[in-house]
């Protein structure tokens, strides 16, 4: 188990390159909204709306973590993961839900910014193929990353 993500880190004014001792690579997808620079360098080529689109941005994102295991940027490597987990995630939230919500009503005041029912009802699910094979394409490289042999390698160093 990779050590807990921590979310009292000043983000808006960490650079994680800068200070990599700081990451930390937490539960799935932790972070990748948060992580700068590689956020915004990710973020611009995150996406899932189309199966050609999203094997061109699972393709940039796949560049960008070869990139980042040359420089030996491991956070980048975690990073770039994360996003391609969420291309997955995502894409196959909007192929079961073609509004993307998969519960009824709105998450209770006391528990936004966290997953779960809390005793909502879930929506009927509504299957998008189209979605679907873009949840594939995003799934096949985000196994690609998470067995890369650099990565596993260095995964194994942050427990």
């Amino acid at each position: 188990m990779a050590k807990t993500f921590d979310y009292n880190i000043n983000f808006k004014n960490t650079n994680f390159r800068e200070h990599p001792e700081l990451y930390r690579v937490g539960k799935g997808e932790q972070g990748v909204l948060l992580v700068e620079p590689y956020k915004s360098e990710i973020l611009p080529h995150w996406r899932f709306k189309t199966p050609e689109i999203a094997e061109l941005s699972a393709e940039k994102i796949w560049s960008l973590f070869e990139g980042y295991k040359q420089s030996k940027d491991f956070v980048g490597m975690d990073m770039a993961r994360k996003f391609l987990q969420m291309g997955y995630t995502r894409s196959r939230r909007y192929a079961n839900h073609k509004s993307g919500k998969k519960y009824e009503g709105p998450v209770p005041d006391d528990k936004k910014g966290q997953s779960g029912a809390h005793g909502r009802e879930q929506l009927p699910r509504e299957v998008d193929e189209v979605k679907a094979m873009s949840a594939q394409i995003f799934y096949n490289y985000w196994q690609r990353a998470k067995a890369d042999k650099v990565y596993v390698e260095w995964l194994a160093t942050q427990k």
